[in-house]
């Protein structure tokens, strides 16, 4: 990756968020700026703003904090460089399985509710298409 440094506007504007959340996952532990400028501005990194989609795509889904903050854990140790022994590999592993278990229920339960919000707009229309005036000839 990338080690250019890039200010919290550039990285809100990039990933969405605003600069108060962003600033709230801070101080929540979740991310934690690369850097800091000479005058004491957030410094991020790419590796940064890949974590800061993480959250961000786990935000909708209904995951907590403290759920964030594991899964980012379980992903940072693998990603580490510090050696893994078989089976601390395997529970992180299974961690990470667990995750995108609860993001495959997750997003099927949207995809349910988006069918209902849709059936919903056309019934809508349809009705709304029912009750217009007839044009004039």
């Amino acid at each position: 990756m990338d080690d250019k440094h890039m200010q919290i506007g550039e990285i809100a504007a990039r990933t969405e968020l605003s600069l108060r959340t962003i600033r709230h996952y801070e101080e929540t532990g979740l991310v934690t700026p690369s850097a800091r400028s000479q005058g004491g501005f957030r410094l991020y990194t790419e590796a940064d703003v890949a974590r800061l989609m993480v959250i961000r795509r786990m935000k909708p889904l209904g995951f907590t904090l403290d759920q964030m903050r594991d899964l980012l854990d379980a992903t940072d140790r693998l990603d580490g460089d510090d050696a893994l022994d078989a089976a601390e590999r395997e529970a992180l592993l299974e961690r990470v399985r667990t995750y995108r278990q609860a993001a495959a229920e997750q997003v099927e339960k949207l995809r349910i509710q988006l069918a209902r919000a849709e059936d919903f707009a056309d019934t809508l229309g349809a009705r709304l298409e029912e009750n217009a005036p007839a044009a004039r000839v």
